[in-house]
């Protein structure tokens, strides 16, 4: 009964852990994909544009 109490805390993770897994993949895209890309394509614009007038950062 020892073994059962030693592997029950590592499979009770591993199925937490791909069920988190499994969540974040069916919560990528849909509709809101476009709106999040967009955003994302702005805040990229918008750090290159505030960077490029003050010359190179590095």
């Amino acid at each position: 009964m020892d073994y059962v109490s030693a592997l029950l805390p590592p499979v009770v993770m591993a199925a937490f852990f791909i069920a988190l897994v499994v969540t974040i993949v069916k919560s990528q895209g849909g509709p809101n994909k476009a709106k999040e890309d967009a955003a994302v394509d702005a805040a990229l614009a918008h750090t290159e544009a505030t960077r490029r007038p003050g010359g190179d950062a590095a």
